[in-house]
């Protein structure tokens, strides 16, 4: 029987580790380090992922041991986690949610996280119900926004940013799209418009894209010089596409504006270095982070998991044929 290497937490989803029993000679190590991973992949036939709760990129460097490989699945639309050109290179096939339209359509957990976020940052709760722990019952610093007075940016209209979107139509309709890849079509009066219009007129900005090569630092200095001085930002996109530099030197200089995210920019390997990390340690009220939930609901996962689980186990069967 072939051997599957499992580095996520998997336990937790219903039935998935017993269909991966059944199909594949399993190894599971929840949550290993790089010493863990290299010690039992070189026997491996197949790695199954997600980059949620993982310290391990998929580099040549430990991909090379793995001579017996030929499929990583991951649990994820995004592949930031898997050196795709080393994949490439040695034929590796690469199973992930990208193109699993009739599952991630399914999917609306990272939307609804960001739609939290952002009505939290709006509404002040954090910062409000740590005062009540502490004795004090004022609502004066805490006094919030009220959406239908506020514009919306949406940077990126994919999958989620869709989802995002018809979350917002209900509260407000002063809602701004940025989508460079194609024009929108939309009969509800969502205005698609410039990257520098969104910037400079959003209350709110949240973002939706994927973390490639040109939307590397996609927020950075001369883009943070457009926003209002209390702009919200919310990130449930990847670390990368935000300069963290740049954005607590634009928190520091604007002491109203906020950033809540789910991410960090070098998650993976080093999310303890992250400028915005050290900010938030130090209870700043502009800065939140959650530990990349986005998309890490029982229903979510379930759909995910045995989702491309299924594909895996299609592969094997052909593989043996």
């Amino acid at each position: 029987m072939k051997k599957l290497l499992i580095v996520t937490p998997t336990g937790h989803i219903k039935g998935f580790d017993q269909k991966a029993k059944k199909n594949f000679e399993t190894i599971n190590l929840n949550n290993p380090t790089d010493k863990e991973l290299l010690k039992n992949i070189k026997t491996a036939n197949f790695i199954f992922t997600n980059p949620n709760m993982s310290k391990i990129f998929f580099s040549r460097k430990n991909l090379s041991s793995a001579k017996n490989l030929s499929c990583i699945c991951t649990a994820s639309t995004g592949t930031n986690h898997i050196d795709l050109n080393y994949l490439k290179k040695k034929r590796i096939k690469l199973i992930s949610l990208r193109n699993k339209l009739k599952i991630i359509t399914a999917i609306s957990s990272t939307a609804e996280l960001a739609f939290a976020l952002m009505m939290n940052a709006l509404r002040n709760v954090n910062s409000a119900s740590d005062s009540v722990k502490r004795g004090k019952w004022s609502y004066l610093p805490y006094i919030g926004r009220q959406m239908n007075f506020l514009t919306v940016g949406v940077i990126g209209y994919g999958r989620l940013g869709k989802i995002f979107t018809k979350f917002l139509k209900p509260f407000t309709k002063n809602i701004l799209i940025y989508e460079k890849e194609f024009k929108i079509k939309d009969n509800n009066k969502t205005y698609q418009s410039s990257l520098k219009e969104l910037l400079r007129k959003s209350d709110v900005i949240s973002f939706h894209i994927h973390a490639d090569k040109k939307n590397i630092n996609f927020l950075n200095a001369n883009k943070l010089r457009l926003l209002k001085k209390n702009v919200v930002i919310i990130n449930t996109s990847r670390g990368e596409i935000i300069d963290e530099t740049q954005i607590c030197k634009f928190l520091d200089k604007n002491k109203n504006a906020k950033y809540f995210t789910d991410v960090l920019m070098n998650e993976i390997k080093s999310k303890n270095k992250s400028p915005i990390f050290s900010k938030f340690k130090k209870k700043n009220k502009q800065v939140l982070i959650t530990p990349h939930i986005g998309g890490m609901t029982e229903d979510a996962q379930e759909l995910a998991y045995h989702g491309v689980l299924d594909d895996l186990i299609k592969f094997s069967n052909s593989k043996v044929k």
